[in-house]
């Protein structure tokens, strides 16, 4: 890649997901990243440049865009990246499980010859998820188990006293389409399998909260014609971001990567 034009990236949002990518981004895979915040930050990053509007982030020209700032920003700014004929990775693939913002962001992919790119994030096995899907009935069923601080500030708190928890308590069961809604920042990886797989409303989802765990520990199971599965990851948290495991962080920069060498290539 040395001999060709370093890949232009850009980010929406300087929270923790954004700040641990670009702590671990290869040196020298994108030399100067345009990060799109609603306020400038007191200091300055090395190899950062700051926008306050998404006019200026697309007036940059990124090859490509990864959204880091929630659902809110995926419904934001993901229509008028895309239809500048810009790559969007969001992270917030929750955000999805609006049909209407999923069929408009398609479009605009579509008519500008943009990608929507949804990265796997936190969990594994959507290749076969997807493979098995396209034969016919898939049943899928997903278990998430994190400890009680990353279900502060959800509905769980509602109907469970989290600080007091001794034991695993569920804290959620329903569709995947529901968990999205309820829990966006808990349940982009059940939006992931159902993107990859029957829907947001044929994954069944039970959400716990739970004082032993150390990580956020997210198994799934898979029925369908001639194959039975069954995956089960437990990664860290990200660091400041209880909510979001470490590995989503890893598939985000996983899709930067591939989109460098995509434009090393000429692809």
């Amino acid at each position: 890649m040395t001999d060709k034009a370093p890949l232009r990236l850009a980010l929406i949002g300087y929270g923790a997901i954004a700040q641990s990518l670009l702590d671990l981004l290869p040196q020298g895979l994108a030399p100067e990243v345009v990060v799109l915040v609603r306020r400038l930050p007191d200091t300055p990053r090395p190899g950062c440049r700051f926008v306050t509007d998404a006019a200026a982030l697309v007036a940059a020209a990124p090859d490509l865009v990864v959204e880091c700032a929630g659902h809110g920003a995926v419904a934001a700014y993901g229509e008028q990246v895309l239809a500048a004929g810009i790559d969007l990775v969001p992270a917030s693939v929750g955000a999805l499980a609006c049909a209407d913002l999923h069929a408009r962001l398609r479009a605009a992919a579509q008519a500008a010859g943009a990608r929507l790119i949804l990265p796997s994030g936190a969990i594994g096995g959507l290749d076969l998820l997807a493979a098995l899907s396209v034969q016919g009935a898939v049943e899928v069923s997903y278990e998430g188990i994190k400890p009680p601080a990353a279900w502060r500030g959800t509905p769980a708190e509602a109907g469970v006293d989290l600080a007091a928890l001794t034991e695993p308590r569920l804290v959620y069961e329903g569709t995947a389409r529901d968990a999205a809604r309820l829990f966006p920042k808990n349940s982009n990886v059940v939006a992931a399998l159902a993107l990859a797989g029957p829907g947001f409303d044929a994954v069944s989802v039970r959400l716990i909260a739970d004082p032993a765990a150390t990580g956020n520990r997210h198994r799934y199971h898979v029925r369908a014609a001639g194959c039975r599965a069954t995956v089960e990851i437990e990664s860290q948290p990200s660091s400041g971001n209880a909510r979001s495991s470490q590995t989503t962080v890893f598939s985000l920069i996983h899709e930067i990567t591939a989109a460098a060498e995509d434009k090393a290539r000429g692809a």
